[in-house]
């Protein structure tokens, strides 16, 4: 069952969800991608599948993409436009710069995003699978990301960002820790105690 959450400024509505990314009815997917950019496992494999040969090509062209950034193809085959690849880091303990780099992926994705005038995107729990980032600090990180563009919007340097978000997970109990972060992280203030 989605979470939504009227939280003002260019994000208006996130959504939590359990499913299939594939199928999202979105302006664009994110892909957590590697960084030649080639097929994987896990969301990779299942867009790719989704979209077609098609977009081997198109990111055998645009490859490599360092870990914290994140390139945009034509989504083909699936009912999103576009397909926002984002490189994410392997967790090696968390002194690596990994949590930056994470959250770089989110920032990239959203300015890609902003630049094709895209008002909805479906994200993964990026680098948590195959590349070990932990699940809570990851989803911290991307919420976290998401408040920021939302703030953005006040900016008026800042073109009008994405209006929907939704994550897009595995599994119920997953949900569940987004969910509960959602409200913390929405509503810390950020100037701190």
């Amino acid at each position: 069952m989605p979470a939504y959450g009227r939280i003002g400024g260019s994000v208006e509505q996130i959504e939590i969800v359990v499913g299939d990314i594939t199928v999202q009815r979105v302006d664009a997917v994110v892909n957590a991608a590697n960084e030649q950019l080639t097929g994987g496992g896990g969301v990779d494999g299942a867009i790719r599948r989704a979209a077609g040969p098609e977009l081997d090509a198109a990111t055998r062209a645009l490859a490599p993409c360092p870990p914290g950034d994140a390139v945009i193809t034509a989504g083909y085959r699936l009912p999103a436009r576009y397909v926002i690849h984002a490189v994410g880091p392997v967790w090696r303990g968390g002194h690596e710069g990994e949590d930056e780099l994470l959250a770089s992926c989110y920032r990239r994705s959203f300015t890609l995003a902003r630049e094709r005038d895209l008002e909805s995107v479906a994200f993964p729990a990026i680098s948590t699978g195959a590349y070990g980032f932990p699940f809570e600090r990851a989803a911290r990180l991307a919420l976290i990301e998401i408040k920021h563009e939302r703030e953005r919007d006040a900016d008026p340097e800042w073109r009008p960002g994405v209006r929907r978000v939704v994550v897009v997970l595995h599994d119920h109990e997953h949900a569940r820790i987004y969910r509960e972060l959602l409200a913390e992280v929405m509503t810390e203030d950020p100037s701190g105690p």
